[in-house]
């Protein structure tokens, strides 16, 4: 029952560290919260920036057992493919630079005690619902949170909360609002309620936070919109 497993968490953020401090802070505040509360972290496998922080954090504190990383193929081998030049637009601090494995590529997981379990798959859709799979399977206070990041994450966070609108999934999805950094985003949801795009009911499935003390509270109170679809998911 999964009354008797630890929750797990899934957290989308930034591969860098952004420019403000605060974000770090975050991400290692998180970690400690998680420990406390006995939580497992599922993350995008990274070990740079936000990924990286989170994920180290939490096995040192944790062990390696408390931290699952889910990334594609592609991104394992493109820093190896493309280089890694800070400098280089199209790799620095992106999603390209995320992990370069040395060893040969033999099954389907990476051990590495620093950053916890990798788990390699085929491609960005198998990875996004490996990762959801793995929080449906937790216990109670299970769901998705998003710290700052940038394209990737935003896309990540909103389809979880489109998930939970479709009847896909019934956990909590948090946005963690560290100064600010989020009020575009929640302003356009408000818009969009306003403007009839969302049900006002709806528009709550996306939880604001602006503390990292309050993230782990919000996940064990969460309560469905009662507007969700009904719509039978069972064939997935």
């Amino acid at each position: 029952m999964t009354q008797d497993k630890p929750a797990v968490v899934c957290v989308f953020c930034g591969s860098t560290e952004g420019n403000d401090p605060v974000h770090l802070e975050a991400a290692q505040d998180l970690a400690y919260e998680f420990h406390k509360n006995n939580v497992q972290l599922v993350y995008g496998g990274g070990n740079t920036g936000l990924m990286g922080e989170i994920a180290k954090k939490l096995v040192s504190l944790s062990g390696p057992e408390a931290v699952h990383g889910v990334i594609p193929q592609a991104m394992v081998q493109a820093a190896a493919s493309h280089g890694t030049d800070e400098n280089d637009d199209e790799t620095a601090g992106g999603k390209a630079a995320e992990r370069v494995v040395s060893k040969p590529l033999d099954g389907n997981h990476i051990d590495e005690l620093t950053f916890g379990l990798t788990t390699i798959v085929q491609d960005m859709h198998t990875r996004k619902r490996l990762m959801a799979t793995k929080v449906l399977q937790g216990g109670p206070g299970s769901g998705f949170v998003a710290l700052a990041g940038g394209f990737g994450t935003i896309e990540e966070i909103m389809e979880m909360t489109t998930w939970n609108q479709l009847g896909i999934h019934h956990v909590g999805v948090v946005l963690l609002n560290v100064n600010g950094y989020w009020d575009g985003l929640l302003a356009w949801v408000r818009t969009a309620v306003q403007q009839g795009f969302i049900n006002s009911e709806n528009g709550s499935i996306l939880i604001e936070v602006q503390g990292v003390k309050d993230v782990w509270p919000r996940l064990v109170e969460y309560r469905c919109s009662s507007k969700r679809y009904q719509l039978n998911w069972s064939q997935e």
